[in-house]
């Protein structure tokens, strides 16, 4: 993935989560813990000096991944954790919070004013759908300008909005087909970031495997994206 985006363009940023905090089932793989996830990732950044993201699931996880990542991601359903936000803000690393499932666009607003009053030294939103009845997910593309007029920058991420939380009985299901449709309108829409999952075998995946991007189509796709986003500027 360094080596594809690298040739369109993309600055990339590689993102594991060292704890799936939140999991359909209780025995759904949650991953090897903080200190040993944190060093995996560690060893990808010296191996490949790309830029790391992961999640922040309580205050006291801040200051430790804020020393091996360089971006703090602040999970959808911990959007509005006032303790969380203050302690992510406070590492000096910018902050990616991804909006809760249950929030309209502009009650965004409330989270970057949070951060900000925190004294964030960088502010990123995130849409990863909206809860639409029992284990769907829509996305409000309009929505995505909404964020964007608070100041910041906005990802959408494209694999997460394709979910059907809990769908699968215990684990989440998804429809990985209306990923590339979703990535391709909000590129048009306009946004600063594309959140992708993308495994080698989607199948063996040991989270979300229903919504996984193979790798070996993650360059076709990011190149139809990348022509509709310069599209959409050249008016």
């Amino acid at each position: 993935m360094s080596e594809i985006c690298a040739n369109l363009g993309f600055h990339y940023i590689f993102k594991a989560s060292y704890d799936k905090a939140n999991r359909t089932s209780l025995g759904s793989p949650r991953g090897s813990g903080m200190e040993e996830g944190l060093s995996h990732l560690a060893r990808v950044k010296r191996a490949f000096g790309t830029p790391l993201t992961t999640d922040v699931h309580s205050p006291e996880q801040a200051a430790a991944a804020a020393a091996v990542v360089d971006l703090l991601q602040v999970p959808a359903f911990l959007c509005r954790q006032t303790d969380l936000l203050q302690a992510c803000a406070q590492t000096g690393k910018p902050v990616n919070v991804k909006k809760g499932q249950f929030l309209a666009p502009w009650d965004t607003k409330n989270i970057v004013e949070k951060l900000r009053s925190f004294d964030a030294k960088g502010i990123m939103l995130t849409e990863r759908g909206t809860s639409f009845g029992y284990n769907a997910l829509i996305v409000d593309m309009p929505g995505l300008e909404v964020m964007r007029s608070f100041g910041v920058p906005v990802c959408f991420d494209a694999t997460h909005s394709a979910q059907r939380p809990g769908g699968a009985g215990t684990s989440t299901g998804g429809a990985r087909e209306t990923i590339p449709a979703m990535a391709r309108a909000a590129a048009a829409v306009g946004i600063d970031a594309l959140f992708l999952e993308v495994h080698p075998d989607p199948a063996k995946a040991l989270s979300d495997a229903a919504t996984q991007w193979p790798l070996d189509r993650a360059e076709s796709l990011l190149r139809q994206v990348k022509r509709v986003y310069e599209a959409a500027r050249e008016s």
